[in-house]
């Protein structure tokens, strides 16, 4: 009979470094897919285009990432975590460097599309990389350290960016960026496991299952449940990151100034509460319950948003305590789709849950834009509030299929 120490699997030796190094890469990831959107007032000028032209340069970079994201989660397992995310990061890097040479409109797409490329290897990648180096008593604290630095990445993109372009110009600010990335990268080229961690990986299970039926197992119910998870998350995601500011201008009275507050309460409270997300997880093998619940308190606090009118203060305190309650959700949320994944395809199912962000990046943008064309503010919140109430229902449906199983 198994003994609980022969069960438990054991700690890598350098998991700090490959903890640091995966969630370094996953910071540049977002500070990525901040940097044009975050431009936009400037880039008018810079390219001589419409916001439509540049809104549409954000749709390739979302439907590359989209198309992309399970076959690299295949090359992930196959070929190894590390090196696909060195991979990724140097071909970022050239795509937003090549921005500050080049200034045609074909140029802009075509360095958008090979970002979204790039882009679809850090979920994958950066999760297996992990996985095959921590033992289950951390795992859910290392899943939270490693989104808590890419919140962050989030969270500095915008002052970082401003400060850059005001100081510097544009040119620098997309140069910068590219740098970020490449260092990053140069960074994963050393310490320990920088060999192909694919091959010093240990398996959970009894020998490995053939691999036909390994690349069937992936798609599985739960895997296919929390893939629509993440839609729903990615576009409550896209209605509070990118349309609560303009929703906040045109239908609460409040200043630009008050709204990019509020929002930025948000994303670091978010930060935060991934950490705290962490702690829980790994105290819990309810993950489903962490998240409904969590879930459950934020959709009551967007429809207070939704349906009320509230000073500026108390606006940005309800966004606060709502980012931080979304940021505890995802820990337990990643802790869900390690339990769907098949023995060694963490980097394919992480793959296939991380086309709904994708989806929800496609998606999003046109219906809560919608929302604001025909001048319904508040129906931003309202729509937040709706999805978040199906991830509600769906994360207990998850918790329900893992005990069922």
């Amino acid at each position: 009979m198994t003994t609980l120490a022969a069960e438990k699997p054991k700690r890598k030796p350098g998991f700090g470094m490959v903890l640091t190094q995966a969630s370094a890469a996953h910071a540049v990831s977002h500070f990525h897919i901040m940097t044009v959107p975050v431009l936009i007032p400037f880039l008018p000028d810079r390219f001589g285009l419409s916001f439509v032209e540049i809104g549409l340069s954000i749709t390739v970079f979302s439907l590359v990432s989209l198309v992309v994201h399970i076959p690299i989660g295949f090359m992930t397992d196959r070929f190894g975590a590390r090196p696909m995310l060195i991979a990724g990061l140097l071909l970022g890097s050239l795509s937003f460097a090549s921005l500050s040479w080049f200034h045609t409109y074909g140029w802009l797409l075509a360095a958008m599309a090979a970002a979204g490329l790039a882009n679809g290897v850090y979920h994958p990648a950066g999760y297996s990389l992990i996985a095959g180096h921590v033992d289950g008593s951390k795992v859910g604290r290392a899943f939270s350290i490693f989104t808590f630095v890419g919140f962050l990445g989030t969270a500095v993109a915008p002052g970082i960016l401003y400060w850059i372009v005001v100081a510097a110009g544009i040119e620098f600010a997309f140069l910068a960026s590219g740098v970020l990335g490449a260092a990053v990268a140069l960074f994963l080229s050393f310490g320990p496991g920088a060999v192909t961690d694919c091959a010093e990986r240990a398996p959970r299970g009894h020998g490995p299952s053939p691999s036909l039926k390994a690349a069937r197992s992936v798609f599985n119910p739960a895997v296919g449940l929390m893939t629509v998870l993440f839609l729903l998350l990615s576009l409550s995601n896209v209605g509070i990151h990118n349309f609560s500011v303009t929703a906040f201008t045109m239908g609460y009275d409040l200043d630009i100034g008050t709204g990019n507050w509020a929002l930025t309460g948000f994303l670091f409270a978010s930060a935060f509460g991934v950490l705290a997300g962490g702690i829980l997880a790994d105290r819990t093998a309810r993950h489903g319950y962490i998240a409904s619940g969590a879930l459950f308190i934020t959709a009551l606090l967007t429809a207070l948003l939704a349906g009320t009118s509230f000073p500026g203060a108390v606006i940005c305190a309800i966004m606060v305590v709502a980012g931080f309650l979304f940021g505890i959700i995802a820990p337990s949320r990643d802790m869900l789709v390690r339990a769907a994944a098949p023995i060694n395809a963490e980097g394919r199912v992480f793959a296939i849950v991380s086309t709904g962000f994708n989806a929800g990046g496609v998606v999003g943008p046109i219906l809560f834009g919608a929302l604001l064309d025909n001048n319904q503010p508040h129906l931003v919140f309202v729509l937040v509030t709706i999805l978040i109430l199906f991830a509600v229902a769906l994360s207990f449906g998850q918790e329900f299929l893992r005990r069922v199983n």
